[in-house]
């Protein structure tokens, strides 16, 4: 009994020698590394990495104080933790961030190689993690001489750049002040985002979050305030965004808060987006970008060819943004790359909104539109409140439908059409909208038409309500809307539906 208990001891001592040999960790400071303004760091953290793949993997360690560096690259099995009072600062120089071999996977992002604060291609089995920030210092981040100015491929660095990686955790870290986008991950899979806290208005396009062509892409409680958009679902190469949760996340934005788009070249399926809070910017400078009061709560966008289906999103409170809902399924027809084909128009489908809450929201309306021809379709909106700030006297908005134009190849964002004939929804060009509870008010009364539908086929609204009531009726039936069903409020005894026939 005792030579077997001492067995069971060795091993347990072997067991712990193996987990310390392969979880090693590697502090930078013991590489070289020197926090302070006057030290740059790319050298020691970069061999600290280096050494801890070389080991078998492990943590690279960056303790309290500022360490200043250039490009960071990670390599598999490799956790970078930024421990309680660590910031990662990038450097101002552009030649600290060398232009990063171009990728075999290509997005229309790509101006012929990357530039990124950390970065990583084709990599596996990789962290960031801990409660220290990285910091872009975007303010002081210029674009690259030869890089077209003006454009969001001008060679600013993002803060984190991650191409065709998986196994991918990020956890409890601050991000501030990007060159650019804050994070981006391109054609990566298996990636867990939990417990960030990203505040990023230092520069143009900066961006809190790009899950651009991922697969099984998990982002959860966490706090984004942005001067661009916030949460972003883009496609921007041949791979689309597929099996993505986002949940349990406080958002702000100048401009949209969550969205999917604008570029779709392979598409979005599956998503599911529930209990989150979108809310004004704490930011009080003026925007770069937007407006102070931001421009869309949520946004789905098919504009570059690409199908979204399978779309899920639930339990969202939206406060003061312009627009709360834009669906848009358009063709502005971009390619991803020189040589890729001209894409055909995409397709939106199979959409479940549900729960959502809108109050003190801009004068933009809500809208479902698709382009002749080409509609959205199998859209179900239920228990929905949309409480916007009214006012709005004559010429203040558009008054004939007709007016409102189809913009198909133009930017996807409801500032082309500002304030439209209706308050609460406009729906074009879309089959087999259900719409089960919706709520409509404003704070001052408001002469528009709560909701109207143009080429609409398959519409069924049941349990209207109307809040602010005013001389117009609730519905308007436009040109070519066939199958419909539309319950009026209770209590509203004018008339309910106006039939233009154009």
């Amino acid at each position: 009994m005792t030579q077997h208990f001492a067995k069971i001891i060795c091993c347990l001592l072997l067991g712990s020698m193996v987990l310390t040999v392969t979880a090693a960790d590697f502090l930078i400071t013991e590489f070289g590394a020197r926090p302070g303004p006057q030290s740059l760091n790319t050298v020691p953290i970069n061999k600290a990495i280096e050494a801890c793949a070389s080991n078998g993997g492990g943590r690279v360690v960056i303790p309290a104080g500022t360490f200043r560096s250039g490009t960071i690259l990670m390599k598999n099995h490799v956790e970078l933790h930024l421990e309680a009072g660590a910031v990662l600062l990038a450097s101002s120089d552009i030649k600290d961030f060398p232009l990063q071999p171009q990728p075999t996977y290509r997005s229309q992002k790509d101006p012929g190689g990357w530039r990124a604060l950390i970065y990583a291609n084709e990599v596996a089995h990789i962290a960031i993690t801990g409660l220290g920030t990285i910091d872009g210092n975007g303010a002081k981040q210029k674009p690259d001489k030869n890089a077209k100015h003006g454009s969001d491929m001008d060679g600013r660095p993002r803060n984190i750049l991650f191409i065709s990686c998986s196994d991918i955790r990020i956890s409890g870290i601050n991000m501030r002040n990007a060159g650019i986008w804050n994070q981006h991950y391109l054609n990566c899979e298996e990636v867990m985002v939990d417990r960030i806290n990203v505040y990023n208005h230092a520069n143009r396009n900066n961006d809190g979050i790009d899950i651009d062509g991922c697969r099984r892409f998990v982002l959860s409680n966490s706090i984004f305030d942005t001067d661009d958009d916030a949460i972003v679902l883009k496609s921007t190469g041949a791979a689309g965004c597929e099996d993505v949760t986002i949940t349990n996340c406080t958002v702000s934005s100048f401009c949209n808060a969550i969205k999917a788009g604008t570029e779709s070249t392979g598409g979005f399926k599956n998503i599911t987006i529930s209990n989150c809070v979108i809310k004004p910017s704490t930011n009080k400078q003026p925007p770069i970008y937007g407006t102070a009061r931001g421009i869309t709560a949520l946004s789905l966008e098919i504009v570059d060819g690409g199908v979204m289906e399978g779309i899920s999103i639930s339990n969202i409170v939206i406060e003061g943004t312009a627009c709360p809902l834009y669906i848009r399924l358009a063709n502005r027809a971009r390619k991803h790359t020189d040589a890729a084909p001209d894409p055909p128009v995409g397709a939106m489908r199979n959409i479940v909104i549900s729960n959502i809450t809108a109050y003190n929201t801009g004068n933009y309306c809500s809208s479902i539109t698709g382009i002749s021809g080409h509609y959205v379709e199998n859209v179900t909106l239920s228990n929905i409140q949309f409480f916007h700030k009214g006012g709005l006297k004559a010429g203040d908005f558009i008054v004939d439908i007709q007016q409102v134009k189809e913009d198909e190849k133009g930017y996807p964002q409801p500032t082309v059409w500002k304030e439209l004939p209706s308050s609460g929804l406009f729906i074009r060009h879309a089959r087999n909208i259900q719409i089960n509870g919706l709520l409509l008010g404003a704070l001052v009364s408001d002469p528009r038409i709560p909701v109207i539908a143009v080429d609409t086929e398959g519409l069924q609204i049941k349990t209207i309500g109307r809040v602010t009531h005013s001389d117009a009726p609730v519905f308007c039936k436009g040109w070519q809307v066939n199958d419909i069903q539309v319950d009026p409020p209770l209590g509203w005894n004018k008339k309910v539906i106006e039939i233009e026939n154009n």
